[in-house]
C-alpha cells in the first residue's frame, strides 16, 4: 500500500470522512456519529462515526475495525479526509487502517480473499497539516513492523524455533543497518549461560542468545531491552495442562516486541543507542530435562534452586539481564516477558504489569502507555518480598510455591540479576501480548509493546 498526501478531494475516488458525536453534519438527522457507525452519504463518500471525544487509541481501533470488517470490499484507491486533524490523529488512523488489513491466514492453502488495496492500493491523506509527510511515513513503518511481529507471534512452534528468531534478527539487521550477533550453544557454554542452557536441556532445538546493537551517529543514552524468547513452553517436567498448551507458541512475546522495536528504531533513525538481548529456547519434556529441585548456575555467578520448571522464563531472562548490564552498561534496562498468569489474575487483559524501583522511569513508561493505549499498571517490588525467593541450598529459588503475589515475586527474582541497576524496569505482558480480539476467530498476537516503547524512546527525556 502506498500512502500519499494530497490537497484536494477527487469525486471519482472513495473518500472516507469521520465525525465525532456532537459535530456530525446537521442536515443528516439519521447519522449520529456514534462509535463505529457507518453512513453512505453517496456511492463515493463514506461517513464514519468516532463517538464522543475519542482518544488516539480509540481512533486506531475504530479504523482497524472498519477496514477489517470490509477487508474484501475496498477499491484500490481511497481518500481519508483528515483536514483539521492533528498529526497524531492522522498517524493513529493510518495505523488502524494498515492493521485492519493484517492477514492471519499464514498457512491456509485456500485463504479467504483480501482486497488488493492492502497490498497494491493507494491511500491518499487529505490533510492541511504542515510537514505531515514524514509522520505519514513513520506511521506506515510502525504498522508494518507490528504486522511482522504479529506473524512471529502467530506462527506455531514447528515453524518458529530459536534459530528462526535468530534468522529473523539477522535478516532485519542486514536490511536496516544494525549489528546482530547470535551466540550458539557452544558459545553459550563458553560464556557460562547456565540458566538458559538448563532450560533448553529437554529440547532437540538448540538455544541461542541474540544480541543486536543499533548505534546512531549521535546519541545521549544507551537503552537495553531484554526479551523472553521461549518459542514453545510445555512447562517442562512441571508440565502444563493440555487444554491450552497450543497457545504456548506465544511465550516469546517479549522477544517479538524487542525485535520489532529495534527494527523500527533503525528504520526511523531514532537518536538513541539501543541494545536488544533475546535469550531463546524451547521448554520441553525429555529424560534430560531440568528437574524440580535441581540447582543450576547462571551467567551472573549466582546459583538458583529450581522449584518449578514452568517458571523458566525468569531463568533465561536472568542470563539476559546479567549479560546486558555487564557488557553494555546501559543507562536504562527494560525487560519484557509473557511471564506469569498471576499478572492476568491481577490486571486482566487491559494492562501489563510494570515493576521498577525507579519512580522517574515508572512515570515515563506509564505516560507512554497512556499515550498509546498500551497501558501499564505499576506494582511494588519492595524488599519485603525478597524472602519469597530465598533458598536453603542456593542463592535464590525461582518460585515461591504460593498462590499469591506471583508476578511480584517473579519481578523480585529478576531484580537479583540486574546488578542493582538504578534504572531497571520489568514489563509482564502475559495478558496483553496474545489474546482474544475481534480481528481473529481465536487468540492472536497483538504486537503489544512496540508502540509503547516507541513512545518512550521518542520522548524528549531520551533524546
Amino acid at each position: 500500500m502506498q500512502i500519499l498526501q494530497r490537497q484536494e478531494a477527487d469525486e471519482n475516488i472513495l473518500i472516507i470522512r469521520s465525525f465525532e458525536q456532537g459535530a456530525e453534519p446537521e442536515n443528516q438527522t439519521m447519522f449520529k456519529a456514534e462509535k463505529g457507525e457507518l453512513w453512505w452519504y453517496s456511492s463515493k463518500e463514506l461517513w464514519l462515526g468516532l463517538g464522543k471525544s475519542p482518544k488516539l487509541p480509540a481512533i486506531i481501533k475504530i479504523f482497524r475495525s472498519l477496514f477489517f470488517k470490509r477487508k474484501d470490499r475496498w477499491p484500490e484507491e481511497i481518500i481519508l479526509d483528515a483536514r483539521g486533524k492533528e498529526t497524531e490523529w492522522v498517524c493513529s488512523a493510518i495505523n488502524g487502517i494498515i492493521l485492519g488489513g493484517y492477514n492471519l491466514q499464514l498457512y491456509k492453502t485456500e485463504p479467504k480473499a483480501f482486497s488488493a488495496f492492502f497490498e497494491e492500493g493507494k491511500l491518499w491523506i487529505l490533510s492541511d497539516a504542515y510537514g505531515i509527510a514524514d509522520n505519514i511515513a513513520a506511521a506506515q513503518k510502525t504498522a508494518l513492523v507490528q504486522c511482522r511481529v504479529m506473524d512471529l507471534m502467530n506462527a506455531p512452534g514447528n515453524y518458529k524455533t530459536p534459530s528462526t528468531l535468530a534468522q529473523w534478527a539477522k535478516d532485519s539487521g542486514d536490511a536496516n543497518g544494525y549489528k546482530v550477533t547470535v551466540f550458539e550453544k557452544e558459545k553459550l557454554q563458553e560464556l557460562g549461560m547456565h540458566a538458559l542452557l538448563a532450560v533448553s536441556k529437554g529440547s532437540d532445538e538448540p538455544p541461542v542468545m541474540i544480541v543486536t546493537e543499533y548505534t546512531p551517529q549521535h546519541y545521549r543514552k544507551t537503552i537495553a531491552l531484554v526479551g523472553k524468547g521461549v518459542t514453545f513452553d510445555t512447562g517442562g517436567i512441571s508440565i502444563k495442562a493440555s487444554a491450552n498448551m497450543h497457545l504456548m507458541k506465544s511465550d516469546m512475546g517479549g522477544a517479538a516486541a524487542v525485535l520489532g522495536t529495534i527494527e523500527l528504531a533503525a528504520q526511523l533513525r531514532l537518536p538513541v543507542r539501543l541494545i536488544a538481548v533475546i535469550p531463546s529456547t524451547e521448554n520441553c519434556v525429555d529424560g534430560s530435562s531440568m528437574k524440580p529441585g535441581d540447582v543450576i548456575g547462571s551467567y551472573s555467578g549466582k546459583t538458583i534452586e529450581v522449584i518449578d520448571t514452568d517458571a523458566e522464563g525468569r531463568l533465561i531472562l536472568a542470563d539476559g539481564l546479567s549479560y546486558a548490564v555487564k557488557e553494555f552498561r546501559p543507562d536504562v534496562i527494560i525487560d519484557l516477558a509473557t511471564l506469569t498468569g498471576s499478572v492476568i489474575q491481577t490486571l486482566g487483559y487491559e494492562a501489563a504489569g510494570l515493576f521498577t524501583p525507579n519512580d522517574a522511569l515508572a512515570n515515563e513508561l506509564s505516560k507512554a502507555g497512556e499515550q498509546t493505549g498500551e497501558r501499564l499498571w505499576r506494582l511494588p517490588v519492595w524488599d519485603e518480598y525478597k524472602e519469597e525467593i530465598s533458598s536453603d541450598i542456593a542463592d535464590v529459588k525461582n518460585y515461591h510455591g504460593k498462590p499469591l503475589a506471583g508476578a511480584i515475586v517473579a519481578a523480585k527474582f529478576l531484580e537479583a540479576f540486574t546488578g542493582e541497576h538504578q534504572a531497571w524496569a520489568h514489563l509482564d505482558i502475559a495478558g496483553t501480548a496474545f489474546g482474544d480480539t475481534e480481528f481473529a476467530p481465536g487468540r492472536a498476537g497483538t504486537a503489544y509493546g512496540i508502540r509503547l516503547l516507541l513512545a518512550y524512546l521518542t520522548a524528549p527525556e531520551q533524546s
